[in-house]
């Protein structure tokens, strides 16, 4: 019995230590393969770094590419418009180059005792004011082609306004009528006075068409006392955005004060005179002739 009891318990040990072994075995197995799998992981852990970090490369490297296409694309577009503006400015230049060699020279020049236009000169192109634009009385009524359109509607505005009659009374005269005209003068006023108010032939501002006297439909035809009249007043605000100025203002070094006396020298110069409180006789002839090209714009 107890050979028995022996044999038994000496069995139990042995199995308990067989199953401990087995045990072991497996955690071992199992510690192994954890081991196994945390070099796995951080293996993973050390290629998902260097990844990330060749993407954050990649992404500086694109980000520096995409900055220095950029850069070059904005240098380009800023070479297209310097390169734009310089043909434009060629552009502007040769039409401004083709509109002086087609434009009448004269048309700015200071005629009054200054420049003299010769018995030869004649506008290039007359036509007749609309009857409804000009005075009853007047019997020299034509006047450059190309500054009429402006005229019209100066006195269509003009007389848009209430109570307001606004009419042309002389405008072109060659250089024969002028003669005449001073002549006329001369008798009847002597000659020191009509030197005072009348050009002599040649130096006249009606010769060119672009000149003329104005009246009203109030006082049949007179240019004396124009100055007292609302039409005056209205010229005076509104004549340089149609480009008229008046040519003798009071204490002009010219002629005497004349109210009615308005030439046409295009909108841009007529309204830098306007705006710079200045006329014509006032500003250098240098100046002056850089608007040729734009008289008729």
């Amino acid at each position: 019995m107890k050979t028995f009891l022996a044999k038994t318990s000496t069995k139990i040990i042995i199995g308990v230590i067989l199953i401990g072994a087995a045990f072991f075995g497996v955690f071992k197995y199992v510690e192994y393969r954890f081991d196994l799998l945390a070099g796995v992981v951080a293996q993973s852990k050390d290629n998902l770094s260097e990844a990330d970090q060749k993407i954050a490369e990649l992404e500086a490297t694109l980000a520096g590419t995409q900055s220095t296409v950029t850069s070059a694309l904005d240098q380009a577009e800023v070479s297209n418009r310097n390169l734009k503006d310089q043909v434009n400015e060629m552009t502007n230049t040769v039409g401004a180059l083709e509109k002086l060699s087609t434009t009448d020279p004269e048309l700015l020049k200071k005629y009054s005792k200054v420049y003299f236009l010769n018995e030869h000169y004649v506008p290039i192109s007359l036509s007749d004011i609309p009857a409804e634009d000009r005075s009853k009385s007047s019997t020299n009524f034509q006047f450059h082609s190309d500054a009429l359109p402006y005229l019209e509607k100066m006195i269509e505005a003009a007389n848009d306004e209430d109570g307001l009659s606004l009419l042309a009374q002389s405008a072109y005269r060659s250089f024969a009528a002028q003669s005449v005209l001073k002549a006329n003068y001369k008798v009847i006023y002597g000659a020191g006075t009509a030197n005072s108010f009348s050009a002599d032939q040649g130096y006249s501002e009606h010769q060119l068409g672009t000149t003329l006297d104005f009246t009203t439909g109030k006082t049949a035809g007179a240019l004396e006392g124009f100055d007292k009249t609302p039409e005056y007043k209205w010229l005076l605000d509104n004549a340089y955005q149609y480009g008229f100025v008046i040519s003798y203002p009071a204490n002009n070094a010219y002629y005497k004060y004349e109210p009615w006396h308005w030439r046409f020298v295009g909108v841009a110069l007529a309204t830098r005179l306007h705006d710079d409180k200045t006329y014509f006789y006032g500003m250098d002839q240098r100046i002056i002739d850089t608007y040729l090209a734009q008289i008729f714009d």
